[in-house]
């Protein structure tokens, strides 16, 4: 089976993948994303730790 000359596989020139809004914009939502998790995890250490200092009735 022949290859032909211009089926180079990954040798080929590079071609865009996303333009740099688009990257802009996933970089912008991953940061939000990963700010809102942080967020989520400090208050619910904060609400348990302050279940677990509340005294037993």
């Amino acid at each position: 089976m022949m290859r032909s000359p211009g089926a180079a596989g990954f040798d080929s020139g590079r071609a865009p993948v996303a333009s740099s809004r688009l990257l802009g914009a996933i970089a912008t939502s991953l940061a939000i994303g990963t700010l809102s998790l942080c967020l989520m995890v400090t208050l619910t250490v904060l609400s348990i730790k302050a279940t677990v200092a509340m005294p037993i009735p």
